[in-house]
């Protein structure tokens, strides 16, 4: 259940990474689209961080990492680091899902990583809260 893409040497394109997603597709491409339209990133295939992670999507802007979001079967997991204050300015916004998912976070410097599963609409709709104040911020 939600398995990543993990052959490396098969590099997806992003319409196999959509269809992959299955029931969470047209979120997939929606929020990839979405973060291209409004905060102008630039997308990568990416197969960052070792086998594990597989392949995904890289969002940058100036160079700078936003996010990776990892092609699931049947969902999406977006990868992202915030500090503790971005976290707190829409933390009390956020369904109980995402705030244990903020609660959970691997610690880094002043704030940390989550992998937020995307299996829902309301997963949808924090996710983007989140990346919003990333690329904002």
């Amino acid at each position: 259940m939600y398995e990543r893409m993990l052959n490396r040497q098969a590099v997806p394109t992003i319409e196999e990474m959509t269809a992959y997603c299955s029931e969470n597709a047209e979120r997939f491409s929606m929020i990839n689209d979405w973060l291209a339209a409004t905060f102008h990133t630039e997308q990568k295939v990416v197969f960052p961080y070792g086998n594990k992670y597989g392949w995904g999507i890289g969002h940058y802007k100036k160079k700078k990492l936003m996010c990776n979001i990892f092609a699931e079967a049947g969902a999406f997991t977006v990868m992202m680091r915030l500090t503790d204050a971005q976290y707190e300015t829409v933390y009390g916004e956020l369904k109980k899902y995402t705030q244990e998912q903020i609660d959970n976070k691997y610690p880094c410097g002043d704030g940390g990583w989550i992998h937020y599963r995307v299996l829902c609409q309301e997963h949808y709709e924090d996710i983007k809260k989140l990346l919003e104040v990333k690329c904002r911020g």
